[in-house]
């Protein structure tokens, strides 16, 4: 029987880091908040939030670093990966994360970038959505200094 690694989730990104590989590509991290709310037999309302560390890779990792910002509403597709890196210590350490083979950006056209006072792109009126076919963990620089 064949397996499935897919990940859909929609949420606000909390925080977004981009840097580039030794070969020049782009990595973008990003944490995402996904919000839940219910309420329990006797009405009482509950929330919960679940935070999804995601990390795009090449010319999406560029589109992310340019037109997402803190706070927006983001669609990402992709799957689930754990690795293993190490610290200044030497330390093993373990990141699960999804990898990011699609994005949509949600939440209509955004102002304009708050923190550098820059407009919104002129050409933003359309919610960005891209996808790579082929892109996944065997693609990546294990000799990257990837790990923040």
């Amino acid at each position: 029987m064949a397996s499935l690694n897919q990940c859909n989730f929609i949420g606000n990104v909390g925080k977004i880091e981009t840097r580039y590989m030794p070969n020049g590509e782009a990595v973008t991290n990003m944490s995402i908040a996904c919000n839940e709310t219910w309420k329990n037999k006797d009405g009482t309302k509950h929330e919960k939030c679940e935070w999804v560390n995601a990390t795009v890779y090449r010319k999406l990792a560029e589109i992310a670093a340019e037109y997402v910002k803190v706070g927006q509403q983001v669609f990402i597709s992709g799957k689930l990966a754990t690795r293993k890196w190490q610290d200044k210590e030497g330390k093993d350490r373990y990141t699960t994360e999804i990898i990011v083979g699609e994005m949509q950006m949600l939440g209509g056209k955004p102002s304009g970038d708050q923190e550098s006072g820059r407009p919104a792109p002129a050409n933003s009126s359309q919610p960005a959505t891209t996808s790579k076919p082929g892109m996944g963990w065997g693609d990546i620089d294990p000799s990257a200094d990837i790990p923040f």
